[in-house]
């Protein structure tokens, strides 16, 4: 399902609008998004971007799943021959989902992200051209994001970022090795996906973090149940699940170095669920039910030590116990 209706001089799609609608906030967020959503990037984000070791991207297979994948590079892979243009020279595990997305005027969506320093900014992109090194995308929005719920985790290469993945499975059910994996979990990445039918500059792919306390994500069989904290409003993840229910995860597996991608479904839990009372300083939830997934082992070349939980999560006095407990990771 897409937007239907004409472009705009909105920032925002169809999906996000509809949620500000819902919150009564739709004056309040076209000023911000006029304000904070660029069709170029500043300088600090282009620097920002060539400091990273690792690139959080969003990519569309052929059959409509969104994926959210993560590349890995000495820093400087990712670089910015201009304010209106990101260009990635990375290896490309062929199993990855992610390879066989990259195709010219294929929408992806990059996340820059430095847990250490809490930074992260954004850019949605379309590829202009693939090539045996790498690709070169278009920005069409450009945007920062606050720190908020992005715990502190100190990076440091293991091993050489080029290194191929040892072995990969698939799954469509979640077994105890990835529940485990996911219930001890204090970040992951979310990839969704709306169709470009109307409006390039608002639609197509978003990738963004989400974090908590370790064990924030609820499982109960194939279905995940994740809190949806207070942030910026612009609702890019939830907004896109208003017009397609489709989403991609990707978990860090941190006892084998193995990332965790899969797909699914999902419904948005709006205020007034019983169930929100589960998750401290939710405002809403979204569930996911899996489709299907891989496991690519051995496929992280760093440690992403966790050293302290965001200070939004800090008001809990059973926080320290909480690190303490997942250090070792």
């Amino acid at each position: 399902m897409s937007s239907k209706e004409p472009a705009s001089t909105s920032p925002y799609h169809a999906g996000e609008r509809a949620i500000h609608e819902r919150l009564g906030i739709v004056e309040q967020q076209e000023s911000v998004g006029q304000r904070a959503i660029r069709d170029h990037m500043p300088d600090q984000h282009r620097e920002f971007f060539a400091q990273l070791p690792y690139f959080v991207v969003g990519s569309v297979d052929k059959d409509g799943w969104p994926w959210a994948s993560i590349l890995f590079g000495e820093p400087g892979f990712v670089s910015t021959p201009d304010n209106k243009h990101i260009r990635v020279d990375s290896y490309f595990d062929p199993m990855d989902p992610l390879a066989g997305n990259l195709r010219e005027d294929a929408p992806l969506s990059f996340l820059g992200i430095e847990m250490h320093t809490r930074r992260r900014n954004r850019a949605n992109v379309t590829i202009e051209s693939v090539d045996e090194d790498g690709f070169l995308t278009k920005i069409d929005q450009s945007f920062g994001n606050c720190p908020k719920y992005i715990n502190h985790r100190a990076p440091g290469l293991t091993k050489s970022p080029t290194a191929a993945p040892a072995t990969i499975r698939k799954f469509s059910n979640i077994d105890m090795a990835i529940k485990q994996t996911i219930e001890e979990a204090d970040f992951f990445f979310v990839a969704s996906h709306i169709r470009t039918e109307t409006d390039r500059k608002t639609e197509g792919v978003d990738v963004n973090h989400r974090g908590g306390k370790p064990g924030f994500v609820q499982i109960e069989g194939n279905t995940l149940t994740i809190p949806d904290y207070f942030g910026n409003s612009i609702f890019n993840t939830l907004g896109n699940f208003m017009l397609n229910p489709r989403a991609g995860l990707i978990f860090h597996n941190p006892a084998n170095a193995s990332l965790i991608q899969m797909v699914g479904t999902t419904e948005i839990i709006w205020d007034g669920d019983p169930i929100l009372a589960h998750f401290e300083g939710a405002h809403r939830a979204w569930r996911f039910s899996l489709d299907h997934g891989i496991e690519r082992m051995q496929s992280v070349p760093m440690r992403w030590k966790l050293e302290a939980l965001s200070p939004s999560f800090m008001k809990n006095r059973n926080t320290a116990s909480l690190v303490q407990n997942f250090t070792k990771f």
